[in-house]
């Protein structure tokens, strides 16, 4: 996703700094781990797009700053977490903070990344914005426990699919983009507008996002991945529906008994390409 970021260079700069501050520990072997982690960031997708947000009301001023450092904070709390729950041992090509410190560490320290965020708006008054990034943490978990329930049945319905991806990855985006314009206009009708924005941006994200897991090239993202963890995406709804009876019940036998073979994954990514190209 290209986003015009020569437009917030300066604030980029100045957040990195913020962030920096946002994360740190009085305990060094916390304050350890926030290193590692702040060095090892993504592209901060998210931060973006609260300050891009944010001038289209305004100046960006310190209400800003304060959003997306807890945009960014609870966004890394949910990965580590993630990478608990998914047994990850990698994060953006390096060592996940789980295959470093395991389990008991790394739930603590997506903990940790969630108290800091909360109080940093807290004690800075920033109810509003606390109240938008709120909403899409309880969304978030409700969308992962709703993919994990619907795996188990392989309930494949693309009403249900849509839900999952907007209360798991829309939502935060959508709050990004609420808080950003927020910060800068106190504006309800404003947030409302950015965060329906958010939300359409968010899901065509993740629509995107899956149709790489069935691409032949290198993408940083393993082909095959969400078929051995029983991901129901658009991609493979979207097969089933399309395909004859005997290949959509061995589809779903695979899925079932035979997620973790290459060749039966394989098999299943050939005929979601196949039918993509119809």
């Amino acid at each position: 996703m290209k986003l015009p970021v020569n437009l917030i260079e300066e604030e980029l700069k100045i957040f990195e700094e913020k962030f920096k501050d946002a994360a740190k520990s009085n305990v060094s072997m916390l304050d350890r781990i926030m290193r590692y982690v702040v060095k090892r960031k993504g592209k901060q997708l998210r931060p973006m797009f609260v300050f891009l947000s944010a001038r289209l009301g305004g100046a960006v001023n310190e209400t800003t700053y304060r959003a997306a450092s807890l945009v960014e904070l609870l966004h890394t709390a949910t990965l580590v977490h993630d990478d608990v729950v998914d047994d990850a041992l990698e994060r953006r090509g390096f060592f996940s903070v789980y295959a470093l410190w395991k389990n008991k560490a790394s739930v603590l320290v997506g903990d940790y990344l969630l108290a800091k965020g909360l109080l940093l708006s807290l004690d800075n008054n920033d109810f509003q914005i606390l109240k938008f990034l709120s909403e899409a943490v309880r969304q978030m978990s409700e969308g992962e426990l709703l993919q994990m329930e619907k795996s188990r049945s392989l309930n494949l319905d693309e009403k249900i699919y849509f839900e999952i991806i907007r209360n798991k990855t829309a939502s935060l985006l959508a709050s990004a983009c609420a808080a950003g314009i927020w910060s800068t206009t106190k504006n309800e009708e404003a947030a409302d507008r950015m965060k329906k924005f958010g939300d359409k941006v968010g899901i065509a994200f993740q629509i995107k996002d899956d149709l790489f897991d069935y691409a032949g090239k290198d993408i940083g993202k393993p082909t095959g991945n969400d078929i051995k963890e029983k991901k129901l995406t658009l991609p493979l709804i979207y097969t089933l529906n399309k395909v004859e009876k005997e290949t959509r019940r061995k589809i779903i036998y695979i899925i079932k008994n035979e997620n973790t073979r290459k060749e039966k994954v394989k098999y299943i990514v050939d005929a979601v390409e196949k039918i993509g190209y119809h």
